[in-house]
Parts: structure tokens; C-alpha cells; sequence
């Protein structure tokens, strides 16, 4: 299983943007039973956990993003989202998609720029 990142890019603060992942090779029951979050990796910093969807279809969220980020599933097409809303300069980084814990490679990741 291969995750697969794509909708990152250059926006103005308070701009939105939306990610999506694939997981490339996933199995539904594979999918469905694993937890999956997003991360972010700015420069010179090491990764951070940003927000998760549990196998039980719960959401958790990184304090920094709280009321501005919403993680979603879709189980039919191995897809992971993350809808990024009033974006700020200091959410700038690589977007990454992976399970939780991350138990897979990492793909190549999103790259997401907010710009004053």
C-alpha cells in the first residue's frame, strides 16, 4: 500500500484548499480497519501529526488547526481528505497522508503555501 498525496498548493491567508490521498494498493478491509491522519512537515522541523480518522470513524485534530481542518474518508475509493479552511502562513509545509501510528512508506506528499 502506497499512499498517493495530490491538491496541495500557493494560496493567500485565509484561502482554503483540499487534500487528497490515495492508498494505492489498499485492500477495502485493509482501509477500513486502519486508522489514518494526515501530517506535515515544515522545513528544518521534523513531522508532525496534524489530524486522525479512526477505524471507529472518529476525528481528532492537531490544537493548531482545530475549527479550520476537517479529515474525511471515503472507504469506496481509498481516499483520505483533509478540507483546510482559513489558512494561515504558519500551516505552510509537505502534507502527508499515512495510517496511525505510520506504518506505511511515505509517499511524496502535498506541498501546501499560505502567503500573507
Amino acid at each position: 500500500v502506497r499512499p498517493v498525496e495530490s491538491g496541495g498548493g500557493s494560496v493567500q491567508a485565509g484561502g482554503s484548499l483540499r487534500l487528497s490521498c490515495k492508498a494505492s494498493g489498499a485492500i477495502t478491509s485493509f482501509f477500513n480497519s486502519n486508522n489514518w491522519a494526515w501530517y506535515t512537515q515544515a522545513p528544518g522541523k521534523q513531522r508532525d501529526l496534524v489530524a486522525t480518522f479512526t477505524s471507529s470513524r472518529t476525528t481528532n485534530y492537531a490544537d493548531s488547526v482545530k475549527g479550520r481542518f476537517t479529515i474525511s474518508r471515503d472507504s469506496a475509493r481509498k481516499m483520505v481528505y483533509l478540507q483546510m479552511n482559513s489558512l494561515k502562513p504558519e500551516d505552510t509545509a509537505i502534507y502527508y497522508c499515512n495510517t496511525f501510528p505510520a506504518s506505511l512508506d511515505w509517499g511524496q506528499g502535498t506541498q501546501v503555501t499560505v502567503s500573507s
